[in-house]
């Protein structure tokens, strides 16, 4: 459709369509579905910085081509990925590629970073097509930033005519530039994390220990751990990086489910194969308090912790049940096979303790983890002085946590970069928020690529597919028509099958951003 004026083509984050533009004069639109805000002030730099490195620009612009066309066919495929099988397949892929899963919680920072690093990938998106446009000899008419419905973006408009009369490989080159600044952008916050040790080194030092960047209040450890506390060990054994940790307690997870597998109910009573015990003096045994039976669970009164003797097979020791508090057992030795250790020689413990003393394990219920945490409280300047060494700190302090290991692995921010010195220019938050800020904006900006190359319509895929067509000089017009028409409707079908399954049908897989 056509009528007097001009039509022009946008390009945007989430939608593209053609419109009617009814004289020269830029306005901004409203209404109860869409609003935008046109801005023309960057147009004649952007023309004027491309046209100045047109034949730099154009090859530039050529390698992206290339890129545009690979990404609508591998996004293609990873499309038809989500309709594997097995539904955990799906969600992990989609987990590893937008950096979060269906069940994830986004914290108020989380929204901020998104915000953020939304802002920055839709401007280099918009650049890219700008920059393409102007070596190609085409200047846009604006720039607009616009929600539509709930979805925000921002689009370049260019007259129709200009682009409808180029070739179709120069119009490629336009049309891919867009998710070709994306992709290159993930690449440099991929070079940039990598690099960011050796650039904060004078200021921070990483990887020596794991550092409490932030306890959101929904988190477990809310009231336990503080921001700056160095985490030294989670089970006895030391972790130094955000991985470690994460790492180590889906083996502890993983561990305690196939421990409660094992284990065997006679009489009434649960015993256990393996498990984490304490080297308890039967002195204090015998002052500990004695529990009740309640529906078959042994109860302790106030904070006390229900202990049994863990019966082994080289051990006959008289089963006790005693009601004893946590606080005083973790610091006793440990003994059983259900502790991880990081050498083969360690991983022979069972229950044989001193003269005087017995192994006694917590009793806990199936798919609850009991965990180790030991930390350093790094708030006052006499603990920050102590440096790592822990075995003369009086600021080293250990807790058990009993509950979701894998929701509470997730449920707290951490670093692995800690300060030089306690007074530090940059605070303790700022390797965090820079890493935060990277990642962020490399999971955005690939969304951005692979949403911009779906095969459907309002988006760049779209053009994409369409002037790729062109170049298929066999077929006829009629034939290009109905292969864009029936790509664009079955890309559009299978695209809104995948977001449902993504966001509405996903398996719970627990995160936090």
């Amino acid at each position: 459709m056509e009528i007097s004026g001009r039509r022009v083509r946008r390009f945007r984050m989430r939608f593209r369509r053609d419109r009617l533009a009814a004289g020269d004069n830029i306005e901004n639109e409203a209404s109860c579905c869409y609003c935008d805000l046109k801005i023309s002030n960057f147009n004649e730099p952007i023309f004027r910085l491309g046209r100045r490195f047109s034949g730099v620009m154009k090859i530039w612009f050529s390698i992206g081509l290339g890129f545009g066309v690979a990404s609508l066919i591998l996004v293609t495929v990873f499309l038809l990925l989500q309709f594997h099988p097995n539904p955990l397949f799906s969600n992990r892929l989609t987990s590893a590629v937008f950096g979060f899963s269906p069940s994830m919680r986004v914290s108020l920072s989380g929204i901020a970073y998104v915000l953020v690093s939304t802002v920055i990938t839709v401007s280099v998106h918009e650049l890219g097509h700008a920059l393409a446009a102007a070596s190609e000899g085409i200047q846009m008419e604006y720039i607009a930033v616009f929600i539509a419905a709930i979805f925000p973006g921002g689009l370049v408009a260019f007259d129709n005519d200009v682009l409808q009369s180029l070739p179709s490989f120069n119009a490629l080159r336009i049309y891919c530039a867009g998710i070709w600044h994306n992709a290159v952008l993930c690449a440099l916050c991929v070079f940039a994390l990598f690099l960011l040790p050796v650039m904060l080194s004078p200021f921070y030092k990483h990887g020596e220990s794991l550092t409490v960047s932030d306890v959101p209040s929904v988190s477990p450890l809310f009231g336990y751990l503080s921001p700056g506390d160095v985490i030294v060990s989670l089970d006895g054994i030391q972790v130094h990086k955000p991985s470690e940790w994460l790492e180590l307690a889906a083996i502890l997870d993983k561990q305690n489910s196939e421990t409660s597998n094992s284990s065997l109910y006679l009489g009434g009573s649960r015993r256990f194969h393996h498990g984490k015990g304490y080297c308890v003096p039967i002195s204090l045994i015998e002052e500990g308090l004695k529990g009740n039976m309640v529906e078959n669970q042994f109860v302790c009164p106030g904070d006390l912790t229900a202990f049994r003797t863990m019966p082994c097979s080289n051990a006959a020791l008289r089963e006790v049940s005693v009601c004893l508090d946590a606080k005083d057992i973790v610091k006793l030795s440990k003994c059983g096979d259900g502790w991880v250790t990081t050498s083969d020689t360690d991983s022979k413990s069972d229950c044989v303790c001193p003269q005087g003393e017995s192994c006694l394990q917590a009793m806990q219920s199936p798919g609850v983890s009991w965990t180790e945490i030991t930390y350093k409280r790094t708030s006052s300047q006499n603990c920050s002085r102590l440096g790592l060494d822990f075995t003369t700190s009086n600021c080293l302090g250990t807790f058990v946590f009993v509950g979701d290991l894998i929701a509470m692995s997730h449920s707290v921010h951490l670093t692995a970069y800690q300060p030089r010195w306690l007074f530090n220019f940059f605070g303790k938050s700022f390797p965090n928020i820079l890493e935060r800020s990277l990642t962020c904006t490399f999971h955005v900006s690939l969304a951005l690529v692979l949403l911009n190359s779906l095969p459907v319509y309002y988006l760049d895929g779209e053009s994409i597919l369409e002037s790729s067509l062109q170049s298929f000089t066999w077929l006829s017009p009629r034939k290009k028509k109905k292969a864009l028409q029936v790509c664009l409707v079955g890309g559009s079908l299978l695209s809104f099958l995948a977001f449902f399954r993504i966001f509405l049908v996903g398996l719970p897989l627990s995160r936090r951003w």
